[in-house]
């Protein structure tokens, strides 16, 4: 890690408020589980999509943690 990711992060942590925090943990936790447990294409359980509707009115910033996608 960079220094200056690491000044970024350092400074994003002490502004963000610790229950953005853990959602947002709780979130790219639940990204990395969905991605683990699929050979080809991740796919969404009904009870992933639960967490991710209980996530965005919980969570303003949750769009934040999605991975980027581009336009083709």
């Amino acid at each position: 890690m960079g220094i200056v990711t690491g000044v970024v992060l350092f400074i994003r942590a002490v502004f963000t408020s610790r229950a953005a925090i853990v959602a947002e943990n709780l979130a790219l936790r639940h990204q990395l589980g969905i991605v683990q447990r699929s050979v080809r294409r991740p796919r969404s359980r009904q009870r992933d999509r639960i967490l991710w509707v209980w996530l965005s009115r919980l969570w303003s910033g949750w769009r934040d943690s999605l991975p980027e996608r581009h336009a083709s």
